[in-house]
């Protein structure tokens, strides 16, 4: 961590970090936008470019694929640039793709914008949340980085549910033209507001590569992977769960959205503080309570209090976990951290793309609108269970150092 040492030391001159903090997360708002408006509007952009609601999925797993492979790549490719230059860049590239989603004439084309959309995603919020951990003592990094993220999640209470009521009053395409808005609007915040923080070791493209090495960063990614995939399995097709069997009307969905944004919001900053103290434990019991909360989702679907209320505690626990496991992935990437929180955002987006996927065989299999939840349960299992692997790993390594330095 002597990288972040580094930074640490030198941005104590510049001030509140505050502002380019609120800056930075402007960017998670114009990714959360784009990210979730997409399920809301599903049937929206299936019905006008020819596709099926299961196939309107691989529009969602494509930009999650996009994620994939975007985060690692232009997050080593990144690794020489400044840190603010780069989250400028990636924040005007969000800002170009998500304009071209929004004029794709196409179903194919459109997966295909889609796809580029989720490419700087990971590599953002790996880049910003390094740049935000720099400017705060290091016990503060977790709630640094859970207010970076906080854009990702207020984006479902306002972004989302207003996204959603811009693409049914005008016409899904709108939605994207507003998010590439917020996205310039990100990066004049980002110019004016955020110090350019310089490292006195300049990063490099083996540093970054570095942390691929550590089995740290692979296991953490498993449990971020399966843990959230049931999340998605949800929310992929919650439009329709929620109109066809809660009985909500279309008009009333932003609503839903927001109250799973609230629970978002909450989950974040909440885990945040408790990722100070106890990360660990933190983790677990988000993972055991999301199980808990899709069981609820599934049983009770057909009432529309208890699936909101399913819905928002399934977005709170689950999202309690985040500050911690990105700060995991941080230390666990070590000469590169940058990277290490990126693949933060890969595994959350192979989770999205698991869960959207899964969905969407079950759905097509026949066995009604609340399946996905029912099935997907057993992926926040899987996570707990990758957690409990990655702890064990932790002690073990702990043990051998001493031996080692001995």
């Amino acid at each position: 961590m002597k990288t972040l040492g580094t930074l640490s030391h030198h941005s104590s001159t510049t001030g509140s970090p505050g502002p380019a903090l609120f800056a930075m997360a402007l960017g998670g708002l114009a990714i959360g936008t784009t990210e979730f408006a997409s399920m809301g509007l599903l049937p929206a952009f299936a019905a006008d470019l020819g596709a099926t609601v299961p196939q309107a999925g691989t529009a969602i797993s494509a930009y999650a694929l996009g994620v994939v492979v975007g985060a690692p790549v232009l997050a080593v490719l990144g690794a020489r640039w400044p840190r603010k230059h780069l989250v400028l860049a990636l924040a005007g590239a969000l800002a170009l793709t998500n304009i071209a989603s929004a004029f794709a004439p196409t179903f194919g084309t459109f997966v295909a914008t889609r796809f580029l959309a989720g490419l700087p995603h990971g590599a953002y919020f790996g880049t910003a949340s390094v740049l935000a951990a720099s400017l705060v003592p290091r016990e503060r990094r977790p709630r640094a980085i859970a207010t970076v993220m906080s854009g990702l999640m207020i984006a479902n209470v306002v972004g989302v549910p207003i996204a959603t009521w811009l693409g049914q009053a005008a016409g899904w395409p709108a939605a994207y033209l507003a998010t590439g808005a917020i996205a310039v609007v990100t990066m004049a915040a980002v110019w004016w507001l955020v110090p350019d923080v310089r490292d006195t070791r300049r990063g490099s493209v083996l540093g970054e590569l570095s942390a691929l090495r550590r089995g740290q960063v692979w296991i953490t990614m498993a449990v971020i992977a399966t843990g959230f995939g049931g999340s998605f399995a949800v929310y992929s097709y919650i439009t329709p769960v929620l109109t066809e069997v809660s009985g909500l009307a279309e008009a009333a969905v932003p609503v839903a959205l927001a109250v799973f944004g609230i629970g978002m919001t909450l989950g974040n900053q909440v885990g945040g503080r408790l990722a100070e103290i106890a990360p660990v434990h933190t983790i677990a019991a988000g993972l055991g309570a999301a199980a808990v909360s899709m069981t609820v989702f599934a049983l009770t679907a057909s009432s529309v209090v208890m699936a909101l209320t399913a819905l928002f505690s399934l977005a709170f626990t689950t999202t309690a976990t985040t500050p911690a496991l990105a700060t995991r992935l941080m230390d666990a990437g070590r000469e590169g951290p940058t990277l290490g929180v990126a693949l933060h955002h890969a595994a959350f987006n192979v989770s999205n793309a698991l869960g959207a996927a899964l969905g969407g065989v079950v759905l097509a299999a026949g066995w009604g609108w609340t399946s996905p939840a029912a099935v997907a349960t057993v992926l926040p299992l899987l996570g707990l269970a990758a957690l409990y692997v990655a702890v064990r790993m932790e002690r073990a390594e702990q043990h051998r150092e001493p031996a080692l330095t001995g």
